[in-house]
């Protein structure tokens, strides 16, 4: 009986939380809407850390990975020669999504939307349709989630694996703490798919496209990884 008011009290500080969340995540129609959906993007979604940390690398020539990109990296961007912005993040009508979408029109960057989980295990379309982006758009380009750790570095992986026919030991490496990537987290569950996929490799030879469609099913893929870890957040 004496948890039940703190438990109350949390509740109600979650939902003042997402409440005030919310009404800063608008969209960009009116002045006002635009500083909200400003002050959504820098402290909510935490781009003012990402004013100075990029999580920025070449993974293959012409081939990028990185956090989520501030309109001022996107002009950066562009004078490097970057064509292509690929999102893992999903298209969508969150403030984020809005000032990417409308730096990328504003600057002539193609912008590419791909949804991709990172705390779950990825349904095969996304994956593949991952892959089909990768193969479709044009060079140079960079790949981004929010913070460029989880989701892009598996993406990353993909592309090293399908694309540069790299081996499973090279491309792992882009899932590593390096990247602020923390595999005893749920995100582990990006490191199993790869370890899984390395061991029927190993066994029978197959390629990552042709084991997605032949054995890889996320639903049993995710049971399989929380019968078998056990993450610490």
């Amino acid at each position: 009986m004496e948890r039940f008011p703190f438990m109350k009290l949390f509740r109600r500080l979650v939902d003042w939380e997402r409440n005030l969340r919310n009404s800063f995540d608008t969209d960009l129609s009116t002045p006002e809407n635009r500083r909200r959906a400003n002050i959504y993007n820098l402290w909510f979604d935490h781009a003012v850390l990402r004013k100075v940390w990029t999580n920025f690398y070449e993974i293959a020539p012409g081939v990028y990975r990185s956090n989520q990109p501030t309109h001022e990296r996107f002009v950066k961007l562009k004078k490097k020669g970057i064509k292509t912005i690929l999102n893992l993040r999903g298209a969508g009508g969150t403030a984020h999504y809005l000032v990417e979408e409308e730096s990328c029109r504003t600057l002539g960057l193609t912008l590419v939307n791909v949804n991709l989980m990172a705390r779950q295990a990825a349904p095969g379309t996304e994956i593949k349709g991952l892959i089909r982006a990768f193969r479709e758009i044009e060079k140079p380009f960079v790949m981004h989630c929010k913070s460029g750790a989880d989701r892009a570095g598996f993406a990353a992986a993909i592309y090293l694996l399908v694309i540069e026919g790299r081996p499973v030991s090279e491309a792992r490496k882009m899932l590593g703490v390096k990247y602020i990537h923390l595999k005893w987290s749920k995100t582990g569950v990006l490191d199993h798919i790869l370890d899984r996929y390395e061991q029927s490799h190993a066994a029978t030879g197959i390629s990552f496209e042709d084991w997605l469609e032949a054995e890889y099913q996320h639903d049993a893929m995710q049971a399989d990884y929380e019968a078998t870890h056990k993450p610490i957040f």
